[in-house]
């Protein structure tokens, strides 16, 4: 999908991504206008990830680097083997078309615990090494590759990019619920064994609220509060159905956190 994003989309319509396949593409374009050959992207783009992935092994972890690795190298072999086509001209439908299938491969691969590299690499070591997310080091990237393809293109085109790089962020969201934090409140006359189903399959913890009161039986329940990721949620329901059939649940979406939260991997 980054392959067909590159060759049928971005490329053609001189539109950018974002993070290394962004700063791939630049390279590419500069060195195709002043150094008299050109780079492809496919090699650009590995040589910019090389040294990201000996930091990874280091600082991150073997198995991270490895998948990795895996798909850094795939997806610059089909960047190069996926040949090189003009759908359109018109560089607003690339921006929009490109961040599409663009947003969709990186959702399914975080989907899936895999990282692309670029500055996923060294948000996430930053983050390790210091407990902080470090989203600046994206818009900083971001900052540079529409500085470039403003001054290489002209500057309509670093706005296409911006609509590129806002649309696959969306797409990816919409994939990848990970990070997306969701509450549960439940009443329930079980709360044994309700808080047991989400302690053990689910790995989250509750906060129990007894001595509550329906106001209509006037009969005794439990109010339990849990945190838990819209990627859980499906799971939720179904273990809730077996837990307490009878409970009555409400979800509140995209809630803050402050305090620990830990992401089960």
């Amino acid at each position: 999908m980054s392959a067909i994003a590159v060759n049928f989309f971005f490329q053609p319509g001189h539109v950018y991504s974002s993070g290394a396949t962004g700063l791939a593409q630049v390279l590419s374009a500069i060195s195709d206008r002043y150094l008299g050959f050109t780079v492809p992207v496919a090699l650009a783009f590995y040589a910019i990830n090389l040294p990201l992935l000996v930091l990874a092994w280091y600082k991150i972890g073997h198995k991270f680097t490895v998948f990795t690795f895996i798909t850094v190298t795939m997806s610059s072999l089909f960047i190069q083997l996926v040949p090189q086509v003009t759908l359109t001209p018109d560089p607003l439908i690339n921006a929009i078309f490109g961040g599409l299938v663009m947003g969709t491969g990186i959702g399914f691969g975080l989907k899936n615990r895999i990282s692309s590299g670029g500055t996923d690499v060294i948000s996430l070591t930053i983050r390790k090494m210091t407990g902080r997310s470090v989203g600046s080091i994206s818009l900083v990237v971001n900052g540079i590759i529409m500085l470039f393809a403003g001054l290489l293109f002209g500057w309509q085109y670093a706005l296409y990019s911006m609509v590129t790089i806002f649309v696959s962020s969306r797409v990816t969201d919409a994939l990848f619920t990970r990070q997306k934090k969701m509450q549960a409140l439940i009443v329930t006359s079980h709360p044994d064994r309700v808080i047991q189903m989400i302690h053990k399959k689910l790995h989250r913890g509750v906060t129990s609220i007894n001595e509550a009161e329906g106001t209509f039986q006037h009969e005794k329940k439990a109010v339990l509060l849990a945190i838990i990721t819209r990627e859980e949620y499906s799971d939720f329901k179904y273990f809730m159905s077996k837990a307490d059939p009878h409970a009555f649940v409400s979800i509140a979406e995209n809630v803050r956190v402050m305090g620990r939260f830990v992401d089960i991997d």
